[in-house]
């Protein structure tokens, strides 16, 4: 389908990542799903194939793709049949090494943006506390200078590669009384004195993909862990959100995509009554509305897409599309199951995944009652 925001390289990229997760990544769901890991030759092999630094530029091993090849990336992700895989990869290359490479020093970016773009490295963002998330300014987590360096103590929970990462980007107080004006960034090793991985968190979904929560005592950094400047890391965190939301947005759209492609083959088998199900009309007029509504979703996700890549101010519209897309595929994956019956229930069949998979999408990023919140204040002022 002809497409103003795609190009043809855009859907060659695309037609390569499609290929990649169904021949090399979806085959391996249900035992990873089981095993609540991604193996990391996995992430190995997409940095060989360049699929970890689509928005970096050739110099340091990246692609050098534009956004139109994220949101074409993202909307694949979800055929590795894996809501955990989704989250596990976006986190890696759009958000955990993005801060470094956006802020961080030279040496920070070949410490550990090189790496994690070659997979040789895994990352983790790590902000939401046990009493913070939405709000970034009330977090507890603090760094103290210490002997020409950063003392680090506090707590952090609901992070995504948090059990199995091998590098944090760490938001911490570094100044009391300046309120979200006081806080950093920091570049953490995972085996650093004093980082503990207090638990992993079992999940409704994402199942394949690790969550945990994290314990940092009197955690000793160099001065140069810092990312970027002291007491700039709201600003930093503010910048990185639209992109974060566009990734859950575009993300979801290809969930409710690949949803509603399995839920339309299975009705085109399944019989009642002498003929398939899709034949009666109280099921294809579902599917045209839940098709109907997935579509504005795209649509959306791509004109604020298309906003952020030419510089345009995008806060309202990736908050729409995160909010939107989001919530329709949980509707979408809610329905889609009734359409399966008794077997939408059962662990062999697609929907039950999806369903569960769905769930998580409305709170990670900011959940849904935050992007009301913001697009209600950005339309009544």
């Amino acid at each position: 389908m002809q497409s103003v925001y795609f190009t043809p390289d855009h859907d060659t990229f695309r037609a390569a990542v499609r290929r990649f997760l169904e021949q090399e990544v979806a085959p391996h769901a249900t035992q990873w799903e089981a095993e609540r890991r991604i193996p990391r030759e996995i992430f190995r092999r997409m940095g060989e194939l360049g699929f970890l630094g689509i928005l970096f530029p050739p110099e340091v091993g990246g692609a050098g793709g534009d956004l139109f090849h994220a949101v074409a990336f993202l909307e694949e992700l979800p055929r590795s049949r894996m809501g955990g895989f989704c989250a596990a990869v976006a986190v890696q290359q759009f958000m955990a090494s993005r801060h470094i490479w956006s802020w961080g020093s030279e040496a920070q970016k070949r410490r550990w943006v090189v790496p994690s773009i070659e997979g040789r490295a895994v990352g983790a963002l790590a902000v939401t506390e046990p009493d913070a998330g939405s709000d970034v300014s009330a977090l507890r987590t603090r760094a103290e200078r210490c002997d020409e360096g950063w003392l680090i103590n506090g707590a952090k929970t609901f992070i995504t590669n948090g059990a199995d990462g091998n590098f944090f980007t760490l938001a911490a107080k570094t100044s009391s009384d300046k309120g979200a004006g006081g806080l950093s960034l920091f570049v953490v090793p995972a085996d650093a004195p004093g980082v503990r991985v207090a638990r992993r968190l079992e999940k409704l979904g994402w199942h394949a993909g690790d969550t945990a929560e994290l314990s940092f005592e009197d955690v000793r950094l160099p001065a140069d862990a810092l990312i970027g400047e002291e007491n700039a890391g709201f600003g930093y965190l503010m910048q990185a959100f639209q992109l974060e939301r566009l990734c859950s947005a575009a993300t979801a759209v290809g969930s409710a995509i690949l949803c509603l492609e399995e839920t339309l083959a299975y009705a085109r088998e399944r019989k009642a009554f002498g003929r398939p199900i899709v034949k009666f009309q109280t099921m294809n007029h579902k599917l045209a509305e839940l098709w109907t509504a997935t579509e504005a979703a795209r649509q959306l996700t791509l004109h604020a897409a298309w906003l952020l890549q030419n510089a345009h101010p995008a806060v309202r519209e990736c908050s729409m599309a995160k909010l939107y897309a989001t919530e329709t595929a949980k509707r979408v994956a809610d329905e889609c199951l009734q359409c399966f019956g008794g077997y939408g229930l059962m662990e062999e069949y697609p929907a039950a995944r999806f369903y569960r998979d769905s769930r998580p999408g409305t709170i990670v990023a900011g959940t849904s009652e935050i992007m009301r919140e913001i697009i209600a204040r950005l339309i009544v002022g």
